[in-house]
C-alpha cells in the first residue's frame, strides 16, 4: 500500500497563469517509484563527501565539484562529466536574490535549446566554464562535438534533518509532452546567464502526476535527477524530471530553514 507523506498545494501553469493544485505527496522510503534516475526520472542514493562545511564556496570547488564529477560518471558511463559551479539555497543566498531561495514552482531546468546554451557557455571561456574543463582534461571543442549530452543534477540537505521548503520529485513515467512548457530564463540570480527552463502545465485529472518526497535528508544523501538527454529527445522520450519546493504541513514556516545545495554535472560522450 503506497504511504503517503503529506498533501501539499503546487504552483503549476495553467494556461499562462499560476495555478495552486493539492497534490498528494508520497514518502518515498516507505514508497519507493519503482524504478531508477534512468526510467523515472530521479532517485535517492548514499553519498558521503569529504567535505564538512558546505557554506566554504572555496572547498565546495575543490573538493565536491570532483566527488560530484564521479558519481555522475560512474552513474551514467559518460566520457566526462564537468562540473563548473553550484547553488547553494539557505536563507542568506536567498537575501542576496530570489533565484537562490527554495523555488516553488512545479519546473524542469532545461528546454531542448540547453544544448546549445551550453556549449556556448564552454567556448565563451569564462572563469567557471575554464575552470571545469581544466578539471576533466578537455577543450571546449569536445563539448562542441559531443555525440550526446546529458544533465544529471544532486540535490543535497546541508541543514536540519526536518525542514521548511523540501523538495518533491515527479514521476515522468505519469507525465507527457503536452505537459511541458519552455519559459524564457534571464540574468539567472543576476549572473548573466540566459537560458530556457519548462514550466510544467496543471494536470487535467487531479492526481494524476505522482509526487515523491524522501523525509528527513541525511547529510550523506542526494537525489539525483535528469534535466537534459540528447538521446532520449531524439527517441522523443521524457527528459525532463519535475521538481518543485513544497510547505510542509509539519514544520511551521521558515523554522527551521532549508539549508540545501545542488551540483550539476553536464555529462558528455565522444
Amino acid at each position: 500500500m503506497t504511504q503517503l507523506y503529506c498533501n501539499a498545494d503546487l504552483n503549476y501553469v495553467r494556461g499562462m497563469e499560476a495555478a495552486a493544485v493539492s497534490v498528494d505527496i508520497i514518502d518515498g522510503r516507505a514508497s519507493p517509484p519503482g524504478g531508477r534516475w534512468q526510467t523515472h526520472g530521479f532517485e535517492l542514493m548514499r553519498h558521503a563527501s569529504a567535505l564538512r562545511d558546505f557554506d566554504d564556496e572555496a572547498r565546495v570547488a575543490d573538493v565536491h565539484y570532483a566527488e560530484i564529477s564521479d558519481l555522475a560518471q560512474r552513474l551514467t558511463g559518460c566520457d566526462h562529466a564537468l562540473v563548473s559551479g553550484h547553488i547553494a539555497r539557505n536563507p542568506e543566498q536567498a537575501a542576496v536574490h530570489a533565484d537562490l531561495g527554495p523555488i516553488q514552482f512545479v519546473h524542469s531546468d532545461f528546454a531542448p535549446s540547453y544544448g546549445q546554451r551550453i556549449r556556448d557557455f564552454y567556448a565563451e571561456g569564462g572563469e567557471q566554464a575554464e575552470a571545469g574543463l581544466q578539471a576533466t582534461g578537455i577543450s571546449a571543442r569536445d563539448v562542441a562535438d559531443a555525440r550526446r549530452m546529458l544533465i544529471l543534477q544532486f540535490w543535497r540537505n546541508v541543514g536540519p534533518a526536518h525542514m521548511d521548503l523540501p523538495i518533491a520529485f515527479c514521476d515522468v513515467t505519469s507525465t507527457e509532452a503536452g505537459d511541458i512548457l519552455p519559459i524564457p530564463v534571464q540574468d539567472y540570480a543576476g549572473g548573466g546567464f540566459d537560458f530556457e527552463a519548462l514550466a510544467i502545465r496543471a494536470p487535467a485529472e487531479a492526481g494524476s502526476h505522482r509526487w515523491y518526497t524522501y523525509p528527513d535528508m541525511q547529510h550523506d544523501e542526494v537525489v539525483a535527477f535528469r534535466t537534459y538527454d540528447t538521446a532520449l529527445m531524439e527517441r522523443n522520450e521524457p527528459y525532463w524530471t519535475p521538481h518543485s519546493a513544497f510547505a510542509d504541513p509539519s514544520v511551521a514556516a521558515g523554522s527551521p530553514a532549508r539549508r540545501s545545495i545542488e551540483l550539476r554535472a553536464t555529462c558528455i560522450w565522444h
